[in-house]
């Protein structure tokens, strides 16, 4: 179970360099956007607390004009309104007069003179309202009926408003915190959506390679990650059968090649032991088992020839009747001497196909010495070709002894010989199957039907060629 779990938490090679990639961008992402959160907050903050300073110094330069007007002038006015106002706001004040003579400045006992060089300057002359504000100050001009009578500063001390600068930088900082758990978290789970198919096929793979040819990837996942998996347990099972055909091929030929070569190993270890005779019938029987070795290496050839008609085929445009009663003639000699009647059903319709002459002629003649091995003597051979909807169709139909119900689904097998014909020991199990191989790599289909009172159909289904030219241009055969 330990086990388990750790296979499901470990990303792998490409797992770690796709979360290291995730984890670098959301790295970067937040801290581009916390960057970008404190400095547009500390801006925010300070230009608030600038507002606040020069609303202060605004109402602070009201009172002391609100003074001048009660006492006529500076000298008899009562400023203390004016001090508490700048007081309650923890502020420094100072008051000049028009002539820029300081009337008032409440840090006189701690600066001394330092305050004579802090003219009104940028303050003075704005006009009602005006603010010269700088760093951690503010000043406004003292109006009283109409006319600018003096000016105020207010100094703020060095920290002031840093609590709501602490607050809102320790959310900031919070909220970034958390954005950045939340894309590792998100980046993690991605990461192990993405790369857990690839590191199962991986180990399937190496499954497969070491022998394990019951393993299968079986990924749920969606999109190409799916299709990939799909396609590879796809492949697996073809390789899997395909391993298991070449095992069986190789069991059959064995079989097939034992007798004959055990025949004719006994008859010439008794020929040259002088054990028999070499006496004509003798020597037939031996040139017979040799025969049967030649004509199983042949089919062999033949079938392995079949398997690779796909990447050999030359397709041309073929007008199929004229193919069909070419095959049927060339069979013709050898039908009539297994003593059957042969018959062709072509009509003038057109049959356009796509396909590779010398190999569907091979395929017919198969067939066709199919029926001349099997069908008893007397027995009907029929030919017909015909064009259904978008397929043209060649069935060779006889009325022999037929195929059992429980041996037809085999009788395309390579190296499978029915009843009949171990019975009369003919045949090698392959004609059939070249058969599959060269109409398959047609992209058609061939099925065999029969019944149980007698009688054998084979139908070649091809793909009609629709670019073929009107029945008025027939096509004929390379």
């Amino acid at each position: 179970m330990t086990g388990e779990s750790g296979r499901r938490l470990e990303l792998g090679p490409l797992g770690r360099r796709l979360f290291a990639a995730f984890a670098v961008v959301a790295l970067s992402s937040v801290a581009l956007l916390t960057a970008a959160a404190l400095v547009g907050t500390d801006r925010g903050i300070s230009t608030a607390q600038q507002a606040d300073r020069q609303r202060i110094a605004d109402r602070t330069a009201a009172a002391a004009g609100a003074a001048y007007r009660r006492a006529g002038g500076w000298s008899a006015a009562d400023l203390g309104p004016t001090r508490t106002l700048a007081d309650g706001a923890g502020a420094v004040l100072t008051l000049w007069d028009a002539d820029g003579e300081v009337i008032l400045s409440t840090a006189a006992s701690s600066d001394g003179a330092g305050h004579d060089a802090d003219m009104p300057g940028s303050g003075h002359g704005m006009g009602h309202g005006g603010a010269a504000a700088s760093g951690g100050s503010a000043s406004a001009d003292v109006v009283s009926d109409g006319s600018t009578v003096g000016s105020v500063r207010l100094r703020f001390p060095y920290g002031s408003g840093t609590a709501g600068r602490n607050i809102a930088w320790g959310w900031v900082g919070g909220a970034a915190l958390a954005a950045l758990a939340l894309a590792l978290a998100v980046s993690w789970y991605v990461t192990r959506r993405l790369t857990a198919p690839v590191v199962r096929i991986a180990r399937t793979a190496h499954a497969l390679a070491a022998g394990d040819h019951t393993a299968r990837a079986r990924v749920d996942a969606p999109g190409e990650l799916g299709d990939l998996s799909r396609a590879f347990d796809s492949m697996a099972d073809d390789v899997t059968h395909a391993e298991q055909a070449r095992r069986s091929l190789a069991a059959d030929v064995a079989h097939e090649l034992r007798t004959p070569l055990a025949a004719l190993q006994a008859g010439l270890e008794e020929l040259r032991d002088g054990y028999a005779d070499p006496a004509p019938a003798r020597l037939a029987a031996l040139h017979d088992q040799s025969l049967r070795l030649g004509r199983v290496v042949g089919d062999l050839a033949e079938l392995s020839d079949a398997e690779s008609a796909r990447l050999s085929l030359n397709t041309t445009g073929l007008e199929l009747a004229d193919l069909v009663r070419r095959a049927v003639t060339d069979r013709e000699a050898e039908l009539r001497a297994a003593g059957l009647t042969v018959r062709t059903r072509i009509g003038t319709e057109p049959l356009p196909v796509l396909a590779d002459a010398d190999r569907i002629h091979q395929a017919l003649g198969n067939l066709l010495s199919n029926s001349a091995r099997y069908c008893r003597p007397g027995d009907t051979v029929t030919v017909t070709a015909s064009a259904e909807d978008d397929a043209i169709c060649v069935e060779v139909a006889d009325d022999g002894p037929g195929i059992p119900a429980d041996e037809l689904p085999r009788v395309f097998d390579r190296l499978w010989r029915g009843s009949a014909a171990r019975d009369r020991s003919v045949g090698s199990g392959i004609g059939l199957a070249v058969v599959k191989e060269l109409i398959t790599a047609h992209g058609g289909n061939v099925t065999a039907f029969s019944q149980p009172a007698g009688g054998t159909r084979i139908v070649i289904r091809l793909p009609r060629d629709h670019a073929a030219r009107s029945s008025g241009d027939r096509l004929a055969p390379r």
